[in-house]
């Protein structure tokens, strides 16, 4: 970090910056004073716009009784697991993951399983029968990310429906990471990627995390939100107030603006994102010893170098002999060991294009 020299593709985060009107209202809020404490669960208009943006979404009705805004989707992720989850419980997380996935119910006390999608021709697929063998009445959290963080894979309605069953039959609790939910290029016909949401009861045992970061372009700007049994909602203040008292209102007051006017915003950045990844892909496709398919969803490529072992290794090489800087597969699962991550959400293509060709490069000469 901090050399110019260096193409830096390891964040899960676009180059571009946030819209001028969102940043806009940000700033009119500030100048308005706006500089105080809000309710632990958010302001009401934000939550409001939250509600009608996801039962628009999902086709059904989600209301802001649901909904509590929180600061970042990291943040929603860890106060659901702090609802639900005590010392000694069960935690099931579907892997390769996002290591804060593994990690926050390990710092909560919990017993960790894991489940690993497994890889077919550079294809990540899912297990569906090891996964569902895995949950049983001692399983308190099943921990899922779809689309997902490192793979780009993605739930399908089907794993979704015979996921759900099973859980409603152990009791288990879902916790289902869809902060990707809106960047997904499997079928141009759906607004979003098949989401929990779609098929459960109000009163399911089902936590949804969600964030601005990615399909907003406000990584920087740490808000999310969780959906949730209604039933939760007040004790989920309560632990809103206990982790950050409250998010603050000049961002929420960007939220609000960013859900008003989504239309200008996420397809703009959903039909950019498709670019860059068909672009990497076709300036990768067909060099030698690399592996990899296109992502279903999400902002990353993941790749396999051939005869690699050591990911990590790899990585540091790439950074000072090719000025490359991609994300370790180990670091999101030990079965992704030989595997790399490439966030391919870049504002210029050509600098997707130089990244691989610095790639190629390197390859050739070993």
């Amino acid at each position: 970090m901090g050399r110019s020299d260096v193409l830096a593709f390891w964040f899960g985060e676009s180059d571009e910056v946030t819209p001028e009107f969102i940043r806009q209202a940000a700033i009119d809020s500030l100048q308005a004073g706006e500089t105080f404490y809000a309710h632990n669960l958010g302001l009401p208009e934000l939550r409001a716009a939250i509600a009608h943006e996801m039962s628009q979404r999902h086709s059904v009705p989600i209301g802001s009784h649901r909904i509590a805004v929180t600061s970042g989707g990291v943040n929603a992720l860890m106060l659901a697991m702090q609802a639900v989850v005590d010392a000694g419980d069960e935690v099931v997380v579907l892997t390769p993951v996002w290591p804060n996935l593994t990690a926050q119910p390990l710092i909560l006390g919990a017993t960790l399983r894991t489940v690993s999608l497994e890889p077919i021709q550079g294809r990540w697929t899912l297990p569906l029968d090891k996964l569902l063998n895995s949950i049983t009445v001692q399983t308190r959290l099943l921990v899922l990310n779809s689309p997902n963080n490192p793979t780009g894979w993605t739930l399908t309605r089907q794993e979704q429906q015979a996921i759900l069953a099973k859980c409603r039959s152990t009791g288990t609790w879902i916790l289902a990471d869809e902060v990707y939910e809106n960047l997904f290029f499997l079928d141009s016909s759906h607004r979003c990627a098949p989401s929990f949401l779609d098929i459960a009861d109000p009163d399911d045992r089902l936590m949804v995390a969600h964030s601005f970061s990615k399909s907003f372009l406000m990584t920087g700007w740490r808000l999310g939100w969780l959906v949730m049994p209604s039933a939760m909602t007040d004790q989920m203040g309560k632990l809103i107030e206990f982790n950050t008292s409250c998010a603050s209102v000049f961002v929420q007051r960007a939220g609000v603006v960013a859900l008003e006017r989504a239309d200008e915003v996420t397809p703009r950045v959903v039909e950019h994102l498709r670019l860059c990844r068909d672009t990497l892909a076709q300036a990768l496709e067909g060099t030698p010893r690399i592996e990899f398919a296109l992502p279903d969803g999400g902002m990353y490529l993941f790749l396999r170098i051939s005869a690699a072992h050591d990911d990590v290794h790899i990585a540091q090489c790439l950074v000072s002999e090719a000025g490359l800087g991609l994300a370790p597969g180990s670091a999101f699962a030990p079965q992704a060991q030989g595997w790399l991550r490439w966030c391919f959400a870049s504002k210029e293509l050509d600098r997707l294009r130089l990244g691989a060709q610095r790639l190629t490069t390197w390859l050739a000469k070993l």
